[in-house]
C-alpha cells in the first residue's frame, strides 16, 4: 500500500492499492482533477476506461478526459463542443481571407501581365533604384 493516497482513492475515501489504476494518472497533489472528472464519468467508468486501455495511452486519455470534464462543468450544455466550433469558426475565416488574399495577388499578376503584353519594350529596370516604379496596392479593403 502507498504511503499517500491518490486523489481518486482519497476523494473515494479508501485505500490506495500498489496497483491503483488511478495512481499515476491522479496524484494526490491535484485532487480537483479528478473531482471533475469523477462528477461527469464517474469513477468506476474511468477505471473501465483506463484498464481498458494499453498503458501507454491511459495518460493522454486521463489527460482527455479531465479536459473535457472541466469543460463540460464550465458550460453544461455545450462542454467542449462550443471551443471546437469556436475554431473551426476560425479556421474557417481564415480560409477566407487567404482566398480573397490569392484572388488579389491573381488580379494584380494579371494586370502586371497585360501592361507586359502592351508594352513589349518594357523591361523593369534590374537594382536600379532611381528609376523604380513604385506601386502601391490597399489590402485593407480584404481583411475584416
Amino acid at each position: 500500500m502507498n504511503s499517500s493516497r491518490c486523489a481518486a482513492c482519497k476523494h473515494l475515501r479508501r485505500r490506495c492499492p500498489s496497483d491503483c489504476i488511478f495512481s499515476p494518472y491522479f496524484p494526490s497533489n491535484n485532487p480537483q482533477r479528478f473531482a471533475f472528472v469523477h462528477k461527469i464519468y464517474g469513477a468506476s467508468n474511468v477505471g473501465k476506461i483506463l484498464q481498458d486501455l494499453p498503458v501507454n495511452l491511459r495518460s493522454k486519455a486521463a489527460d482527455t478526459l479531465c479536459y473535457e470534464a472541466s469543460r463540460r462543468i464550465e458550460d453544461p450544455v455545450y462542454g467542449v463542443v462550443r471551443e471546437l466550433t469556436n475554431l473551426d469558426e476560425e479556421i474557417q475565416k481564415a480560409h477566407c481571407q487567404l482566398a480573397r488574399i490569392r484572388a488579389q495577388i491573381a488580379v494584380i499578376q494579371a494586370r502586371d501581365e497585360v501592361d507586359n503584353v502592351n508594352n513589349p519594350n518594357f523591361f523593369p529596370p534590374q537594382n536600379d533604384v532611381s528609376n523604380s516604379t513604385s506601386f502601391n496596392y490597399d489590402l485593407s479593403a480584404w481583411f475584416d
